[in-house]
């Protein structure tokens, strides 16, 4: 009977609703006083009967909860024959109640799309070659599928064959599909929009990044902050204040319907629903957003963040060495950069990778005679002639000579952070190449960002030598800079910093940055960094978008700036309350139920507006 009875509450809302309309319809047009009496009798006791049974559970867990206050309430009313009262009260309570879910169920919005996003089934390559459509649990790791045009990427993976553009705004928040072609990663969740992929499956199930998001956001927002543990601990004394403060109050006025009225003011309903409303919409938007808040302890601590400390490679930097400045001293300039680029196409190491990549286009001869130089460079016969590509070291072991122009802009290459590559053609210096770690797209403008959000220190610390820290440093206009760091001194500059009364977030990527990570009031993770680093941190920017994080930093003081909103409105409600119940007329439990059930509502919506957050720069 319990169990049917609140099933259909907002069934027995409806009735309660027609009910007291026919009441009042009875009462003043027709003058029906028994029709109007029988309607508020029995739109008391269905309405009632939900709340009570609530109360019950409630009480059997020893918990004086709101519904508690209500039911006591509304028996009282109904004992001293105040149908109306009561009818109301328990409609408006009800009504409250359905408008509450309602629009928690919009905050959660978030979590409910990435899990109807999540893919159901794949086209797996069987063992006769063909493709199957088969239950997403069936796909293991190493099986080959075929990924078709609107169809969504089932697992993580890596593209086999094939390319196409996949809308990847589930995982990382950018709206421009990426480009996808051999060797490409991909996610589950994400969709092709265009082209056929075959990938080969690397994590299936809940250990895709589209899984861990899920399971992140989840845990997320089941955490509770302090502010949130606190007004569990406040009403859990409050309630039972309220109970104790009617009683006194009838046993001194001997008024019943005073005391009784006082329950119904003295309900926190508003109270106890604001701040979590606030936190599920804030954990929402972020994950909308690709920025990953592990729940809302971090928000608390985020928004009051005042230095930041961020790693050099792969943080602010995009983690992978670039061709930065290019010097040629020849007139043929095409022939020497084929030499250069027919030599490095030989080597894998990261320099020459990276000179490989800038030179793609460019035509190559067949190499013959390679000698790799240990800790020098390569020398080897190309078209004939002998090039050498390497440092300065190798130079001049080839008895290059350097001129007093190579040697300036040698200088100057070194100044600007650059590791150097040279190239000679029998003998002759021709080529100069600079080539260093390039700064990630627009990250001085998001420092700046920073800033002005109240972020007062910005400190770089890296394991790079201190004169390409530097650069670094006064390029993006950083507060502090320090080099040749280890894991261990990272930690200890971030302590020292704690010891002094700041609160610190650190930035990074590596497994090296985990004990800072872990250290830091908010450790904050490149998405696209190693698990450890995830794994330890309190935030992670997805797709490591280092642009999200001025979004974060935002988000986290708006929620945190939301929740006090609620707080002051839910007890503010509650003291105009309780001072007009004991110095006002007009003041009565009807009109009490339904500002309660108003501000309830207000602070719900004023949650909610944190789902549409953008930061205003």
């Amino acid at each position: 009977m319990q169990r049917f009875i609140l099933k259909n509450k907002r069934k027995i809302t409806l009735v309660s609703a027609v009910l007291i309309i026919a009441a009042f319809t009875s009462h003043y047009a027709f003058h029906f006083e028994p029709v109007a009496k029988w309607a508020l009798l029995i739109a008391s006791i269905i309405g009632v009967a939900p709340i009570a049974i609530q109360a019950f559970q409630a009480l059997r867990v020893k918990v004086v909860s709101i519904d508690v206050l209500v039911t006591i309430a509304v028996i009282g009313a109904f004992i001293i024959g105040n149908y109306e009262e009561s009818a109301i009260v328990t409609f408006l309570f009800l009504f409250g109640d359905y408008l509450e879910q309602r629009t928690l169920n919009k905050t959660r919005s978030a979590i409910r799309e990435l899990t109807e996003m999540a893919p159901e089934s794949a086209l797996k390559q069987m063992e006769d070659g063909s493709f199957e459509e088969v239950d997403i649990d069936e796909v293991g790791i190493g099986d080959i599928l075929r990924v078709l045009t609107g169809a969504k990427v089932p697992v993580d993976g890596v593209v086999l064959f094939g390319e196409g553009h996949v809308n990847e705004a589930s995982i990382t928040g950018e709206p421009l599909p990426a480009g996808k072609t051999v060797g490409s990663q991909v996610f589950a969740g994400t969709i092709l929009d265009n082209g056929t992929l075959h990938i080969e499956a690397q994590r299936v199930g809940e250990d895709t990044t589209f899984g861990r998001i899920i399971e992140l956001v989840e845990e997320a927002q089941d955490k509770k902050s302090e502010a949130e543990r606190f007004i569990d601990r406040f009403s859990k004394w409050y309630t039972p204040a309220v109970l104790v403060l009617g009683f006194v109050v009838w046993l001194i006025t001997r008024n019943i319907e005073l005391a009784i009225t006082i329950l119904v003011l003295g309900c926190p309903g508003a109270l106890v629903i604001g701040v979590p409303v606030s936190n599920v919409a804030g954990i929402g938007n972020g994950a909308r957003h690709g920025v990953l808040l592990k729940g809302s302890e971090v928000i608390h601590d985020f928004s009051r963040v005042d230095t930041m400390i961020f790693d050099k490679t792969g943080t602010l930097t995009q983690g992978a060495p670039k061709v930065a400045a290019v010097k040629l001293y020849t007139e043929d300039t095409s022939k020497t950069r084929s030499y250069l680029a027919s030599v490095e196409s030989q080597s894998d190491h990261p320099l020459a990778r990276a000179i490989v990549e800038h030179l793609n286009e460019t035509a190559l001869y067949p190499v013959d005679q390679t000698d790799v130089v240990k800790g020098g460079g390569i020398v080897a016969m190309v078209d004939g002639k002998r090039v050498a590509v390497g440092n300065a070291a190798l130079m001049n072991q080839e008895g290059v000579h350097l001129s007093e122009e190579a040697q300036k802009d040698i200088e100057q290459f070194e100044k600007e952070g650059n590791s150097l590559v040279l190239t000679s053609v029998d003998g002759q210096l021709q080529a100069l190449v600079g080539i260093r770690d390039q700064l990630r797209p627009k990250v001085r403008e998001d420092l700046a960002k920073l800033k002005k959000m109240g972020v007062k220190n910005l400190v770089l610390l890296s394991g790079d030598n201190q004169g390409t820290v530097d650069l670094v440093a006064k390029e993006l206009g950083l507060t502090q800079a320090h080099g040749n760091m280890l894991p261990e001194d990272k930690a200890a500059f971030l302590m020292d910093l704690q010891s002094k009364g700041y609160i610190v977030a650190f930035v990074g990527d590596g497994v090296n940055d985990s004990p800072s990570l872990a250290l830091a009031q908010i450790g904050i993770a490149m998405g696209s960094g190693t698990d450890v680093a995830i794994e330890t941190s309190d935030v992670v920017l997805m797709n490591s978008d280092f642009s999200r994080l001025p979004h974060a930093l935002g988000l986290t003081k708006a929620t945190a700036r939301n929740m006090k909103q609620n707080i002051v409105i839910a007890i503010g409600v509650v003291l105009v309350l309780l001072f007009s119940v004991f110095f006002s007329t007009w003041m009565n439990m009807s009109i009490g139920m339904l500002v309660h059930e108003g501000s309830i509502l207000v602070v719900i919506l004023n949650g909610m507006r944190l789902l549409r957050y953008k930061p205003n720069m």
